[in-house]
């Protein structure tokens, strides 16, 4: 399916997914039997996968003359880290006004946002920080019926015509695709010393930007997290005397088992 198509390169229209995660400093606990995420005392961010991908199109729109809009599934508390978005450079922002239950109804959220808008490119994170998915992007491609490129680290367009390359096992894959196209993005779409942030003039004209609200469409929740676990506590370090190397030896290939 190749409808929704602007062939004119510098009125590429780019939609760049944003998901809204912990940061990494914050303490992760959960409750309700450990069902769901303690959101209490957590700061929040653009999750570092969708930050990549965010530069790469800031990068299309000053070169290439495109515009990009951002979106994110979730409630009033995410719009600090859609604002960042804009600050960065982002021309409007959309948020679905939804909780995002799952991987599938974030997808049909999202298939419905790019249907409506006529996007040619879409970058999403290839997965996000907070649960790790990695199945949002292939989704929203098999509902639309778009070309799909996960684990991307070089993105070109000349036309309707694309070139990129993805991260494989031991290497990396270079292919020629065309317009419209979902990529899973991650570091490589851009240098991590070229990720923009938001300057005090962003800052400033992110207030008048628009960020529209929209309601979500019916979908059916696909699966539900029922537990998480922690990962196991680290056991206590042993210290053992410089001058017993026997002892030292011995734990290495009785306990640790590495010789």
């Amino acid at each position: 399916m190749r409808q929704f198509f602007n062939p004119i390169l510098n009125n590429m229209k780019i939609l760049v997914c944003i998901s809204h995660v912990p940061d990494t400093t914050s303490k992760i606990n959960f409750v309700n039997g450990d069902s769901e995420f303690d959101t209490n005392g957590v700061q929040y961010v653009i999750n570092p996968n969708d930050e990549f991908g965010l530069t790469r199109a800031i990068w299309f729109q000053e070169q290439q003359g495109a515009t990009v809009t951002v979106v994110n599934v979730g409630g009033p508390d995410t719009e600090p880290t859609l604002r960042k978005a804009l600050a960065i450079g982002a021309n409007e922002a959309i948020r679905v006004n939804a909780n995002p239950t799952d991987g599938f109804f974030v997808a049909k959220q999202l298939a419905e946002v790019i249907k409506n808008g006529g996007y040619d490119l879409v970058i999403a994170g290839k997965e996000s920080l907070d649960y790790n998915g990695g199945m949002v992007p292939g989704m929203i491609a098999g509902i639309l019926g778009y070309n799909f490129l996960n684990s991307c680290v070089s993105l070109t367009v000349d036309g309707n015509a694309v070139t990129a390359s993805r991260e494989i096992d031991g290497g990396k894959e270079t292919v020629a695709t065309t317009l419209p196209l979902i990529i899973g993005g991650q570091k490589g779409l851009v240098e991590e010393k070229d990720l923009r942030l938001p300057n005090m003039r962003g800052i400033m004209t992110a207030r008048t930007k628009a960020l529209s609200i929209l309601e979500p469409v019916d979908a059916n929740v696909a699966t539900k997290a029922v537990k998480f676990d922690k990962p196991a506590p680290k056991s206590a370090v042993k210290l053992i005397a410089a001058d017993n190397l026997d002892e030292l030896i011995s734990l290495l290939h009785n306990e640790a088992k590495v010789i």
